[in-house]
């Protein structure tokens, strides 16, 4: 049968509560203990790993900054070298231009030139045939008809020395 007895209840009930204490003492600090420290390595971990986070966006938006800027200067360049090449295709073809004027100026001054010679050749050619048509005129009296056939005669001989 079971009997109860207030002596060993209370006794049993001493020797519970100090190995509960000694359990609590040796056992349950150091593994409190452990979990502080692995509780403080995660949350440094997880602090560790935002900063790295909020670094790497700080990073990333200064490569974009600087990728803008690269492209600006890109585009920048692109503009200076087009109206660059704009300025030297202008002064190319205004110096083409001042040339081709140069030439038709040239061209124009020869053409004068040619024109006083031929004419000042015309003028000694009708002064010379003035000459020789007088001196026909004063080798012998003529009479109008004559006068005709002998200035054809006479166009007639200076076409053929042409």
């Amino acid at each position: 049968m079971l009997s109860f007895s207030l002596g060993n209840i209370i006794f049993q009930l001493v020797v519970m509560i100090l190995l509960m204490i000694f359990v609590t003492i040796v056992g349950v600090r150091p593994i409190v203990s452990v979990m502080e420290k692995r509780k403080k390595y995660i949350n440094n971990q997880i602090d560790g790993a935002e900063k790295n986070r909020q670094d790497a966006e700080a990073y990333l938006a200064e490569q974009k900054a600087e990728v803008e800027r690269i492209r600006e200067e890109a585009h920048g360049i692109i503009e200076q070298a087009k109206s660059q090449a704009n300025a030297e295709a202008k002064s190319i073809i205004e110096a083409a231009k001042n040339r081709s004027d140069l030439l038709i100026k040239d061209a124009n001054e020869e053409i004068s030139l040619e024109k006083e010679k031929a004419i000042a050749a015309i003028r000694d050619e009708v002064a010379d045939l003035s000459v020789l048509l007088a001196s026909k005129v004063l080798e012998k009296e003529i009479n109008p008809k004559d006068y005709s056939t002998e200035i054809d005669q006479l166009i007639k001989q200076v076409g053929n020395q042409r």
